[in-house]
């Protein structure tokens, strides 16, 4: 027969469960658009109870002014703001940044939903809202854009890349890049040895533009960023004709 032998396993408790959540939190910036103070004010002091770190803004001016400075892991943004639409701003922040951004508003129509979907919102809040729903929301943005994103910088010895400040050399020389070209190699990085059809490059790099493109584009693109970091003896982005683009490059 055998003994029985007591095994005690490390459990964390709820409390020690949660205290490791908020630790995760620590550090992460969200910009805060809304212009009602006093929704402003105690939305700033419930998320960083949550220890996030927010920055309040009243108007699109003074968010605008902060993202051009600073950079934020999240936005959480009114519809209607004195100086401006967020619907524009939200727009064009994603043509620049991929920064979730998530709609607090009290524009509750269907199409005003839709609208802020197609302009690039990662979710759309009705007011008014109830805390605990808004902290998931965020969780949930915050999960999704980690998973998608490529490293803030690629350094293979030869090709080097800074995503956050937008340069790149091949060995010495620096390269002239378009946004949409960094836009497309962080992407290609993001899903080593994936093949990324050339619809898929559209949904991701086009589609929150608002402009129509075809996949003649992509080749285009893809053709144009293989002239300037591809070499003999550095083969970047291989095509696998029919299917679409596999990045080749270490990571």
């Amino acid at each position: 027969m055998w003994a029985k032998r007591e095994v005690n396993l490390p459990l964390l408790s709820p409390a020690a469960l949660i205290s490791e959540e908020r630790t995760k939190r620590i550090m992460k910036k969200i910009l805060l658009i809304e212009d009602d103070k006093s929704l402003n004010s105690g939305l700033s002091y419930d998320l960083e109870m949550e220890q996030y770190t927010v920055y309040p803004a009243l108007t699109l001016g003074e968010g605008i002014k902060f993202l051009e400075k600073e950079e934020v892991d999240l936005i959480l943004l009114d519809g209607n703001l004195p100086d401006g639409d967020g619907f524009d701003f939200c727009r064009a922040v994603k043509k620049e940044r991929d920064i979730p951004v998530i709609f607090l508003t009290a524009r509750d129509l269907d199409q005003d939903e839709m609208k802020g979907f197609d302009c690039g919102a990662d979710d759309y809040i009705t007011k008014p809202f109830k805390m605990p729903i808004l902290h998931r929301r965020i969780l949930a943005a915050l999960r999704k854009s980690k998973s998608g994103d490529a490293k803030d910088f690629y350094n293979d010895g030869y090709l080097k890349i800074d995503f956050m400040k937008l340069t790149a050399f091949k060995g010495d020389m620096e390269l002239s890049m378009t946004p949409t070209e960094y836009k497309i190699i962080r992407l290609l990085i993001a899903n080593p040895d994936k093949v990324l059809t050339k619809r898929l490059l559209l949904e991701k790099i086009w589609d929150n533009t608002g402009n129509f493109v075809d996949e003649h584009t992509v080749a285009v693109n893809i053709n144009r960023l293989r002239k300037k970091i591809d070499s003999e003896d550095h083969v970047y982005i291989k095509t696998l004709y029919g299917m679409g683009y596999q990045w080749k490059g270490r990571v």
